[in-house]
């Protein structure tokens, strides 16, 4: 596969808007919308046409301390300090259900793969997993004694990482809901952690301003870095594997080349601490947000992986390592590992079906994803009502005995 080309990143527009530190933002499936959310209680969808509006959902009582859309771009989930999780349809209208999900602070929110299942993690020590359609808590995961910031899911649904303030990373088993490994050598809070497209590896971000990569199998500590000079709050995998771009309190962005474990650049362009980052489904875009109130939409300029095409690219198995490094081959070659091979074989199945029907999948898929949403409103929306009513009636019972016959 090609490098990078000679053409830098470049800022390709920023958002105005929100009125205090951005935490959290995530591309739609089409990379026509963008979603953050801030301190200031509020999510906002930017548009990445030029001279759309931007639309500003209202809900949560709190700050808003995490967003993520749905795989097929049709629903929304944001969580927040106000204890909640929101499912929202982005819409002009800005539709939500909402359901009290934890008992602190939401960290964190992850739709699954297939977009059945949603994770959240929380000040509460716990991390949850909740069916999508029906906000119907499924099983919660219990073994951090200290606040959880982040919790994903791997690409294949299979695997759950999450990161906490307990100095450790934990990845679980989605089935058996046991943990498989604690990852224990940061020397600080744990912010942010996430799978590599291939699923081989995880990244976890830390207090300590190192960026560290793990190999899901064998737990061997696949690379280090040390680049920032404060907390690494955030980070996102490029969808090709070969890149990482993380977002640090030292203001600066960087984008790391994994498979020469190296920097390839680091750019200035938030007042203050970089909060979050994020690329598009495709890497063609990447966002990121600070605590001056900014969104900022770059262009890559490298790779970009074709959408129509299998999500993973393979990296070559063997890459040179690099000085200061443990010696890597990042990620680690699939061997005889029958989990693996499935999820290979399924690639190329998904690859051999003609995309226009792929796309009227994903599209009814969408739809349903809304039809139901709409449908948890609606009864969101009676019970209201009946409860009113049933006040009602209360109250004139109350005033038929009060009034002398």
């Amino acid at each position: 596969m090609a490098g990078p080309s000679p053409e830098d990143p470049s800022l390709e527009r920023h958002f105005k808007g929100h009125r205090d530190a951005v935490t959290s933002v995530d591309f739609s499936l089409n990379t026509k919308q963008l979603a953050s959310g801030s301190m200031d209680s509020c999510l906002m969808i930017w548009h990445m046409k030029p001279q759309s509006r931007a639309y500003r959902f209202t809900g949560h009582k709190d700050a808003v301390t995490c967003v993520n859309f749905s795989p097929s771009g049709h629903l929304l989930a944001s969580g927040s300090r106000d204890k909640t999780v929101r499912i929202w349809i982005p819409n002009v209208k800005g539709e939500s259900t909402v359901f009290r999900a934890h008992t602190a602070t939401v960290r964190s929110v992850h739709f699954c793969s297939d977009g059945q299942s949603l994770l959240t993690a929380s000040d509460d020590k716990t991390v949850k997993v909740w069916s999508t359609h029906r906000q119907r808590f499924l099983f919660s995961l219990s073994q951090h004694i200290n606040w959880v910031r982040c919790a994903r899911f791997s690409p294949d649904g299979r695997l759950i990482v999450s990161a906490s303030d307990d100095k450790t990373v934990k990845l679980w088993d989605k089935t058996s809901r046991e943990c498989i490994h604690s990852y224990c050598e940061h020397g600080g809070f744990v912010t942010y952690v996430d799978f590599h497209p291939s699923g081989t590896c995880i990244a976890a971000a830390g207090m300590d301003n190192t960026v560290k990569l793990w190999d899901v199998r064998t737990h061997r500590l696949l690379q280090h870095y040390q680049l920032h000079s404060a907390a690494v709050n955030a980070l996102s995998f490029h969808p090709s594997g070969n890149y990482l771009i993380t977002a640090s309190s030292d203001s600066t962005l960087k984008i790391l080349d994994l498979m020469e474990g190296r920097l390839l650049y680091t750019l200035h362009g938030h007042q203050g601490p970089a909060t979050t980052v994020a690329f598009s489904r495709t890497g063609e875009y990447f966002a990121s947000g600070g605590a001056d109130e900014q969104v900022m939409v770059w262009k890559s300029n490298f790779d970009v992986v074709d959408c129509g095409d299998v999500k993973v690219q393979r990296p070559p198995p063997q890459a040179s390592s690099a000085r200061n490094l443990p010696e890597m081959n990042l990620p680690v070659p699939p061997g005889k590992d029958k989990s693996l091979e499935s999820v290979q074989e399924q690639s190329q199945e998904r690859v051999s079906m003609p995309q226009t029907l792929t796309s009227t999948l994903e599209h009814i898929v969408g739809q349903l994803d809304v039809l139901t949403q709409t449908v948890s409103i609606l009864e969101q929306r009676l019970t209201l009502a009946e409860d009113k009513l049933k006040q009602c009636l209360e109250n004139q019972q109350l005033i038929m005995q009060r009034t002398p016959s």
